[in-house]
Order: structure tokens, then sequence, then C-alpha cells
């Protein structure tokens, strides 16, 4: 089942729901020091509960670019597939194109597209129709 972000009537495919947590589980244990959310609370608490009211979208949009900045300092093998269960490691394992050099560019969008900018279009979205963000599934 697909997930994706969900902005009005907009809609920007993400990919698998386990990919997405994947990602977040990756900011938590790298930049937030296993520490859910005391970095980034409008990403990591707000949306990632499954909405995240318009009025925050600037406050997101400022977590995010602070998020890729600093994911660039970590190699792709600094992936976190499940904060829960440290042992779970990605379905491709570390078969990944040479392309990836950090985890600022390690997650990519089941439609090829780099997750951090397809997020970004999405809260830029949300901004420009002042209109909640949301997780939902098809």
């Amino acid at each position: 089942m697909a997930v994706g972000f969900k902005v009005k009537y907009y809609w920007y495919q993400i990919g698998r729901g386990d990919f997405l947590h994947s990602f977040f589980s990756t900011v938590a244990y790298n930049l937030e020091n296993e520490n859910w959310g005391s970095r980034f609370p409008i990403i990591m608490n707000e949306l990632y509960q499954g909405k995240m009211s318009w009025m925050n979208v600037d406050k997101a949009i400022a977590e995010l670019n602070v998020i890729k900045e600093e994911l660039k300092a970590f190699s792709p093998d600094k992936v976190i597939w499940d904060i829960e269960d440290l042992s779970k490691q990605p379905p491709w394992g570390n078969n990944i194109s040479k392309d990836i050099t950090s985890l600022s560019n390690y997650f990519v969008t089941s439609d090829g597209e780099d997750f951090l900018a397809t997020f970004l279009r999405a809260l830029e979205m949300a901004k420009e129709v002042s209109c909640d963000m949301e997780i939902t599934s098809l």
C-alpha cells in the first residue's frame, strides 16, 4: 500500500509505509540522539502523527532544511530501517546506487524522485494553498 503526503487535493507519492518510517527513524536516531521529536517537533511529532497544521508549515520547512543539511554528514550505511528494531535492514540491503553518497540523498520515492525534494514541494504547496498536510495511504 502506497503512502504519501496529501495537501488539499494534491498527492505526493512516497512509497511504502516502512520506507517513510525509515526516514523518520533515521532522523530520530542520527540527528535527535534517539529522542524522537526533540529537535524537529513539527515534522517528527505533529506530521508523523498523520496531520500537520498549515500554520506550522514555515517551521516545518526550516526543520526540513536543517535535516537535509545535517544528513549530508552521514554515510548511507547509517540508515535506520526501524528505530524500534535496529536489527531490521532495508529490503535491498547495501545494494544501492553509487549516486547515493550520504543520507541526504539516500531516500528516493517509489516514483524515482528525491524524497526530500518531494517533501519540500508538498510543504510549499501547503503554504501556497493554506491547507493542512497529511500522511495518507492509497
